[in-house]
């Protein structure tokens, strides 16, 4: 299943268009602003009217307004939409698009041969983390090459990857069937040689252990010597 259309919309004097050109934002996508106005969407995410209203803002670029305003409350608001959107049919969607040209960059592991990444976050909380890059192939994580990289992982949260193949499993790829093999002089070099290196423990030198103890006294205590004069007959001390 390929993807037919894209919200992204820059440059159109909106906040949103300004917000989505600032270079470093590549990795978002445009939501619409009458997902952003239903306020189901909206439910249990603490805000101002005011940052709403920001973020709704059609004329943000024009002459006389005052760019010097703070947008951090509207940007985290957004990022946090954001990631409520990109698990919705619509935003899958729209993240294909993206996908599909790459600009969630590729995975760095030589076995994946490039595979196209998603991005991920480690957690679902603002200030947590950095945004990721998560590799269908391998199934593993990677910090983003891009700018992107500065981007909170809150705003596409920990389950996208995995719902955006849920909703196209058929673009979902094969695991890689090479692996590397560890090799000297052409031979496999066993797994128990790139072990890390464990020194062995070393016992204090004024301690010996309790079982050398009771040998030692054992040995040198008569009453548990054994007497000459005693013989066993028949299995019987005598």
């Amino acid at each position: 299943m390929s993807c037919s259309h894209s919200n992204d919309l820059v440059g159109d004097g909106s906040w949103i268009g300004w917000f989505l050109g600032i270079k470093g934002n590549d990795f978002l996508c445009r939501v619409p602003t009458d997902y952003i106005e239903d306020k189901f969407n909206l439910t249990g995410l603490e805000f101002f009217s005011q940052t709403l209203d920001l973020v709704l803002e059609p004329e943000f670029e024009i002459p006389g307004w005052d760019n010097t305003v703070d947008t951090s409350d509207a940007e985290q608001l957004y990022g946090m939409i954001h990631a409520r959107y990109i698990l919705t049919a619509r935003g899958v969607e729209d993240m294909c698009l993206k996908y599909e040209r790459g600009d969630f960059g590729s995975c760095p592991r030589v076995f994946c041969k490039g595979q196209r990444t998603l991005p991920v976050g480690l957690s679902d909380q603002w200030n947590q983390s950095h945004v990721k890059i998560y590799c269908p192939r391998c199934q593993d994580i990677f910090q983003p090459r891009s700018r992107c990289g500065l981007l909170d992982g809150a705003m596409f949260g920990t389950g996208f990857p995995h719902m955006f193949f849920m909703q196209l499993p058929s673009m979902r790829p094969h695991p890689p069937k090479e692996k590397y093999v560890a090799r000297l002089y052409g031979f496999k070099i066993h797994k128990q040689a790139l072990m890390p290196y464990e020194p062995a423990e070393v016992l204090p030198k004024n301690h010996g252990s309790s079982t050398s103890k009771s040998t030692f006294l054992a040995s040198t205590n008569p009453m548990t010597l054994p007497n000459p004069s005693r013989r066993s007959i028949r299995g019987l001390n005598v």
